[in-house]
């Protein structure tokens, strides 16, 4: 099998993502295994929740991966990689008709133009078949998508109970709606991976040896008021986080594969709050800071711990 890492260099996160960790990576350069950035001994790379894939970009680039197996459990979200990995310019030809009728109006009819699409988004998403692709469907789906990440406040996603999208308006004032460089780039990056729209414990179907795995999952709230992690419609409560533990301590059994889990750290809020010490408690936890950018009350954000957990 050809290598990936030679069909592009400079493919990046094509969404904007509350908590996305390109922020971290020169941290988490310092903790990878050995053998993924040494003598290519490891050459799979598994991802379960993908999101926007900063991680994911920076090892196919820069690391000897043969295989890659990801996995997105937002539909909205991989509709946007299987569309940009099957069909980029059907999705580049969409998101630039939208990028150009955005971008001849002024601040006030911006704010109403996205709107009106938001409202489109969320009323036409009953009619799409998220199992059965549709070239021509999925490709103007997911330049909604692109169009209201790249238009909405902070670049968050987060939907409702019936999974509308309900964040507001961004306000900016030329954001990069459409680039056509990098979304192809990005395509090309993707042709030999292998995108999944599951629950995360997937990942136990096809893992093999030689193999590293990271978990991004939804971060457990830092406090009760915090909301930016619904990204769907369903919570990623404690005892979810307890089933992703359990998935990670069996898969640690097999030989050769190595993992590396991120989360906040719930000490940010309460100094005595355990939950993932515990939770992880026979594997190496290290703390990193991070910056919080999301907040309602600005003198709130700042430096804060995340916790990195390692089975090696």
């Amino acid at each position: 099998m050809n290598r990936i890492t030679s069909t592009v260099q400079h493919a990046r996160p094509f969404l904007k993502w509350a908590g996305g960790k390109g922020q971290l990576l020169n941290q988490f350069q310092r903790f990878f295994p050995g053998e993924l950035n040494g003598e290519g001994i490891i050459k799979r790379y598994y991802e379960p929740f993908l999101g926007s894939g900063a991680v994911f970009f920076w090892v196919m680039q820069n690391c000897k991966i043969e295989e890659a197996y990801v996995n997105e459990f937002n539909p909205e979200i991989y509709l946007c990689y299987a569309v940009i990995q099957k069909d980029v310019e059907k999705l580049i030809k969409s998101l630039r008709r939208l990028a150009k009728q955005y971008q001849k109006l002024d601040s006030i009819k911006q704010q109403k133009f996205f709107y009106s699409i938001r409202e489109k988004y969320n009323r036409t998403r009953e009619s799409i078949n998220f199992k059965k692709y549709d070239s021509n469907k999925y490709a103007l789906r997911a330049a909604m998508t692109i169009f209201l990440n790249r238009t909405c406040f902070n670049g968050l996603y987060r939907v409702n109970s019936k999974w509308y999208f309900n964040v507001p308006f961004g306000r900016y004032k030329n954001p990069n709606i459409c680039d056509e460089v990098n979304l192809r780039a990005v395509s090309k990056l993707l042709k030999k991976v292998k995108i999944t729209n599951d629950d995360f414990a997937i990942i136990q179907k096809n893992i093999q040896e030689r193999s590293f795995v990271y978990f991004d999952p939804p971060y457990r709230p830092l406090n009760k008021t915090s909301n930016f992690i619904s990204y769907s419609n369903n919570e990623f409560n404690d005892r979810e986080q307890e089933r992703l533990a359990e998935v990670f301590r069996k898969l640690a059994r097999i030989k050769n594969v190595k993992m590396m889990l991120s989360n906040a750290d719930p000490k940010n809020e309460n100094k005595n709050d355990d939950f993932f010490d515990r939770l992880y408690g026979d594997f190496k936890i290290e703390r990193l800071k991070a910056k919080r950018m999301i907040n309602c009350n600005a003198s709130k954000r700042g430096e804060i711990n995340e916790i990195l957990v390692m089975n090696y």
